[in-house]
């Protein structure tokens, strides 16, 4: 069984116990989210697909962990004037454990 859920703007194929990394969410850690927007979701046979989302489904995620991914540096240059910038950026992150999927579609 496995679900296409979108959050942070992107989309994750996610199935009952992975372990992933997504925008930072606004939660305590241990608590546990719940993702509504949930695009797809298959359980081996039945495959239910939503216009934009499956009314009803569900997916279940445990908070496990905030943290920043590694630096991304960034260096601007200009030829032959002796002329650089160095920047970087580190993005925040929410690390989550799926737990279920339910609703419309799941077993």
């Amino acid at each position: 069984m496995y679900a296409v859920i979108k959050t942070g703007g992107k989309q994750y194929r996610v199935s009952p116990g992975d372990v992933l990394r997504v925008e930072t969410i606004a939660a305590e850690e241990g608590a546990t989210w719940s993702f509504d927007n949930v695009l797809m979701v298959s359980d081996g046979d039945d495959l239910t697909v939503g216009s934009p989302a499956v009314e009803g489904a569900v997916v279940e995620a445990q908070i496990r962990s905030h943290g920043r991914r590694k630096k991304v540096e960034i260096i601007k240059f200009r030829r032959r004037k002796h002329h650089q910038k160095r920047t970087g950026h580190r993005q925040n992150y929410t690390e989550i454990c799926i737990q279920s999927i339910n609703g419309k579609g799941a077993k």
